[in-house]
């Protein structure tokens, strides 16, 4: 008789961000990473999919997060691209990308502005422009969830809480959408590299001219506060300072919220008796925005620096090493989460990770949850029922680290 051997070592998966079957669903590929390899080297990098190490990792301020700002470095070195100093400031400087003691100051200077009481005054607000948005393609029957709400509504309301004059308004989406490359250093071309660079350039000169005005005749808009922002002991943010937090609003924030919203309207149509249920009680709007974040999470990946030798898992990470955090597979952890795969209106308020966690989480976070529940009250308060209009979903592909689709479109059903 011949006795089969088990080999309990469990079989390698590969991890590959890039696909199209990841970008269509990475949720499968995240459970069987968590199962075989919650803690693994590919790519150059460690990738972790546990709730438990990726917190941890988040937590811990020996993690570096100036990784992206060095690659950018690093990868206009490689495309002989010199003239580049506005886009090493701009990372250095900025809050995403800096750390202690950097972090701590700016961070305690633009928290004075970014407040919960300041956020929610903006209510009114975004529920205009997003009535303002909606109105022509309800009239129609139909609409773009995407296109046509989620990605000009996070615009329009940093446009107008910054109070920034016509001219530059129309400009601010098309430079956001090029400047959004050095959020992805590794994908940037040399052609992309140069038009970056001018992007940067031309954003900052327009905001220099706003912050010359604003010093002139100061306001209630958010770079008025901005400019007026003052600790105990005299400190202020400088002019740049200022440019750079505004110019971060925008990349960092309008694709995560417009991916914020459609991810959760996409969530909705697939889930019916979620949708009804909202529509019955629109004041659950709040807990479809926070069950959006832990289900299906605009920004899926994000990387940190080690600083130190440690161990994660049994594995030895050393100081100079990369490690990829998987946020939207720690989202689904069943270690956290109970019955993580299904979309749950009344689930109990857990720990998602959406926002990062410890002194790096989003600071525009409050903002995204607002916009994006401003946008389902509106959607679900109108419409008694929602009908995808496609069967073949078109994510975006020009971001590995963000998922979100290119397009929505719905057929809308006035309730009356």
């Amino acid at each position: 008789m011949t006795v089969q051997s088990h080999d309990p070592t469990p079989a390698r998966v590969r991890f590959n961000p890039f696909s199209a079957a990841f970008r269509r669903d990475p949720y499968p590929q995240y459970q069987q990473l968590r199962e075989a390899q919650p803690v693994h080297r590919t790519l150059g990098m460690w990738v972790l999919t546990r709730h438990a190490d990726v917190r941890g990792v988040l937590h811990d301020r020996s993690f570096s997060a100036g990784l992206i700002p060095r690659l950018v470095s690093e990868q206009a070195e490689r495309l002989g691209q010199h003239e580049v100093g506005r886009i090493e400031r701009l990372g250095r400087k900025s809050l995403v990308f800096t750390d202690n003691p950097d972090h701590a100051r700016l961070r305690g200077l633009v928290n004075r502005v970014f407040t919960a009481r300041a956020v929610a005054e903006l209510r009114p607000l975004v529920a205009g422009i997003a009535e303002d948005l909606m109105r022509q393609a309800w009239r129609a029957g139909g609409v773009d969830v995407i296109t046509d709400l989620a990605a000009p509504l996070p615009v329009a309301v940093l446009c107008e809480w910054m109070a920034l004059p016509e001219g530059v308004r129309a400009r601010v989406g098309p430079w956001t959408h090029d400047i959004r490359f050095l959020l992805e250093p590794g994908l940037i071309k040399a052609g992309d590299f140069e038009r970056v660079c001018a992007v940067v350039e031309e954003f900052a000169a327009a905001m220099d001219a706003v912050l010359a005005e604003r010093r002139a005749r100061p306001g209630p808009d958010l770079i008025s506060r901005l400019l007026a922002a003052c600790t105990a002991g005299g400190d202020q943010l400088s002019d740049e300072e200022v440019v750079f937090v505004c110019i971060m609003c925008f990349v960092a924030g309008n694709e995560t919220t417009k991916s914020l919203i459609g991810n959760g309207v996409l969530a909705l149509l697939r889930h019916p008796d979620q949708a009804a249920l909202l529509h019955r009680r629109p004041e659950l709007s709040k807990a479809a925005v926070t069950e959006t974040l832990r289900y299906d999470c605009p920004l899926q990946l994000t990387k940190r620096l080690a600083t130190r030798d440690l161990d994660i898992d049994g594995k030895r990470i050393s100081a100079g090493d990369q490690v990829l955090v998987c946020l939207g597979a720690a989202n689904r952890d069943p270690a956290v989460f109970d019955r993580p795969d299904e979309f749950d209106l009344t689930r109990a308020a857990g720990d998602h990770l959406a926002f990062g966690h410890g002194m790096h989480g989003c600071l525009g976070g409050l903002l995204a949850e607002l916009q994006a529940e401003v946008a389902f009250e509106y959607l679900y308060r109108h419409s008694q029922n929602l009908e995808l209009r496609t069967d073949e979903l078109d994510w975006q592909d020009h971001s590995f680290i963000v998922r979100g689709l290119k397009s929505l479109p719905i057929a809308l059903r006035n309730a009356g």
